[in-house]
């Protein structure tokens, strides 16, 4: 089993800066993606930004240029770097992991981490 810890959510400003850090009870060595999805009040789940083995970085348009994700394979942790945040921003954010076993896909969520972006 996987678990995940996300850390870094809070309250900002419109313009300022956060990031999240998610913490793998396992190696990420294990897993062929990893991202960041958010959802906000009323709306569908979204893919924020995503890493995939090899090193191929994803990332939603409505974000690009703004946040960066990255990853600390000695700490087991993928980070989500985010900057000039936006209002619209404000979402519950998940990380997300996929791995592969035996040929079949397993996917484990964290809890989520409340990011509020203030006007």
């Amino acid at each position: 089993q996987v678990q995940l810890v996300e850390s870094g959510g809070g309250l900002v400003q419109a313009g300022g800066s956060l990031r999240l850090s998610c913490i793998a009870s396992v190696s990420i060595f294990s897993f062929n993606t990893m991202g960041w999805y958010r959802q906000a009040p009323g709306k569908q789940r979204e893919l924020v930004a995503a890493i995939i083995r090899g090193g191929t970085t994803n990332y939603a348009d409505s974000v690009k240029g703004r946040f960066t994700i990255s990853s600390d394979n000695a700490k087991n942790t993928v980070f989500l770097q985010m900057n000039s945040l936006k209002p619209e921003d404000t979402a519950v954010y998940s990380c997300h992991v996929r791995r592969f076993i035996a040929g079949s896909p397993y996917d484990y969520w964290g809890q989520g981490t409340q990011v509020t972006v203030s006007s």
